[in-house]
């Protein structure tokens, strides 16, 4: 039975911009608070626009260029392949201890790997951003599995169909073939998935799973004792199942629509009793943003924010 520890924290509006301090915010009235959110909100506005600009240019002018004789590759191209530092990719298959990752700033020799699958939307310059805050904040170093944009219309799509295990996902398959060599080779994974990217982190284990059922004969006491070296952090995902076996943190804000109306749900969820985070899981919700459900979603902004490391969190101290 799913075990689900929910830790919920008083509503706390942050911004990424220009946000108020406690004190002010206490001084407001409710229509001064609403106002201050909705500035908030639209102070963000800026940064989305270009990132629509940065998603339209990898994944349809690069195409034109390279189409007319331009050397820019459309972002599709690096779909499922290995990121390292700098923007290197790797083919599928490059063992994870050949590939130069992306290190925290002040530690270039960290001694933990997390393997990192990014969202929707985001060229590859984006995931090496991301990868950057997830380095500093864990003081791990972090290599990247690249799931990439074609556009805002192609990645929803790919969404519907990872959620029906349906239809082919590089970056899916590159996942779920990395876990199960690292599992037969004895080895621990730490992995994290943000938004579209818990999405197929999850579609991925449940991969893993078979296999270990199907091709190796594993019982299903087995397939979780081994899938238990696995670790596994979703920040906003989209999915609403996770199989058993594998030690879990999930991290679900209030004020993303992404988890809360396709994931694991908020901390009201009538549908709960369909959603399952994963034997032993923890869940660790919290309420943080303002009126713009894009900021209220931001994996370097607002989640990194709120995440600890992994043994203070499977004790659940937030």
């Amino acid at each position: 039975m799913t075990s689900i520890h929910r830790n919920v924290s008083a509503f706390n509006p942050a911004s990424t911009a220009t946000a108020r301090t406690g004190n002010e915010r206490k001084s407001l009235n409710p229509l001064e608070k609403v106002v201050d959110l909705a500035k908030s909100g639209l102070a963000d506005v800026p940064r989305f626009v270009k990132m629509g600009l940065d998603v339209f240019e990898s994944a349809h002018v690069a195409e034109l260029n390279r189409l007319f004789g331009g050397d820019a590759k459309p972002d599709r191209l690096s779909d499922g392949k290995f990121v390292g530092t700098q923007g290197q990719t790797f083919p599928p298959g490059t063992a994870l201890g050949q590939i130069p990752g992306v290190t925290p700033k002040n530690n270039p020799n960290p001694s933990e790997t997390i393997l990192y699958v990014n969202g929707i939307m985001t060229p590859l310059d984006g995931q090496l951003k991301e990868m950057q805050s997830i380095a500093d904040t864990s003081g791990a170093k972090v290599v990247g599995i690249h799931n990439a944009t074609q556009g805002l219309v192609t990645d929803l799509a790919q969404c519907v169909t990872d959620k029906l295990d349906k239809g082919s996902n590089p970056a899916v398959d590159t996942l779920a073939d990395t876990l199960y060599s690292e599992l037969k080779a004895g080895r621990d994974v730490h992995l994290m998935g943000y938004s579209q990217g818990g999405l197929i982190t999850a579609r991925a284990l449940f991969d893993v799973e078979q296999r270990l059922r199907l091709e190796d004969g594993l019982s299903k006491a087995q397939t979780e004792q081994l899938m238990s070296h696995l670790k596994v952090e979703t920040f906003g995902a989209a999915s609403t199942k996770y199989p058993d076996g594998p030690q879990y943190v999930h991290y679900v804000n209030n004020a993303d629509p992404v988890p809360t109306l396709t994931g694991l749900g908020g901390s009201v969820d009538p549908l709960d009793f369909l959603k399952d985070a994963g034997k032993g899981a923890v869940v660790h919700r919290f309420t943080d943003g303002n009126l713009n459900p894009i900021s209220n979603h931001m994996l370097d902004t607002l989640y990194m924010k709120h995440r600890v490391s992994f043994d203070e969190a499977r004790a659940g101290h937030f």
